[in-house]
């Protein structure tokens, strides 16, 4: 009988073109070094994105990794506008899911104030309860793109687990995430505590347009 594998499906955020030193990136390129199946893909139009071709990219790659014919479950790590698209609009998986991470989900009230992605945040969110018990949120308590903070919008009322870091902004490149090497190690072992890759930042201000993730 063949060895069970799990595989990872890594989603973007609003005008990310995987930029090599963003903490995704970075996470992609050390499990596939370590011999792990990695979905990572290009959501289509990053700066202009549309539910529907965002959903099916994500049902393309979940697809890609069941053909493989070598995944059992998968983990799926979403940053920023894709934890609510995953939240709301996200496909039927062919492979069990078995873990899911949600990093710095934006309050749907500051994604609604912008034209490019005001549909997402009409999005509802649902979980299962088999979603309930293996969904984790990672927040900062200075993220300007969750100003009621994210557990109160979306921990509390779904029932996720949710860990709060201190100073750590939008998890972006320019918050210092680079490497995250506990984020790595989570992967590996999921009873592995998540804790921050950066060094704390001052409290950003102003909304002006979500941060630039290079």
């Amino acid at each position: 009988m063949s060895e069970s594998r799990t595989a990872f499906l890594i989603l973007h955020g609003w005008q990310n073109e995987r930029p090599p030193e963003h903490w995704q990136h970075r996470t992609a390129l050390a499990l596939r070094e370590r011999g792990t199946l990695v979905e990572y893909p290009q959501l289509p139009s990053p700066h202009s994105p549309r539910v529907d071709a965002w959903s099916a990219s994500i049902l393309d790659a979940l697809g890609r990794l069941h053909d493989s014919g070598r995944v059992d479950d998968v983990v799926v790590i979403a940053h920023s506008l894709s934890t609510l698209l995953w939240l709301g609009a996200r496909p039927h998986s062919p492979l069990d899911v078995s873990r899911v991470l949600l990093v710095a989900p934006p309050s749907r009230h500051v994604v609604a104030g912008f034209d490019e992605i005001a549909a997402f945040a009409a999005l509802p969110l649902t979980l299962s309860p088999h979603d309930v018990g293996h969904t984790t949120l990672i927040a900062s308590d200075d993220d300007p793109f969750a100003p009621d903070g994210a557990k109160a919008e979306f921990g509390v009322p779904l029932e996720i687990p949710t860990t709060i870091l201190s100073g750590q902004g939008h998890f972006t490149v320019d918050s210092g995430y680079g490497e995250w090497p506990s984020l790595l190690e989570w992967c590996v072992d999921p009873s592995t505590s998540i804790r921050s890759g950066a060094p704390p930042t001052a409290t950003e201000t102003g909304i002006v347009g979500m941060p630039s993730e290079r």
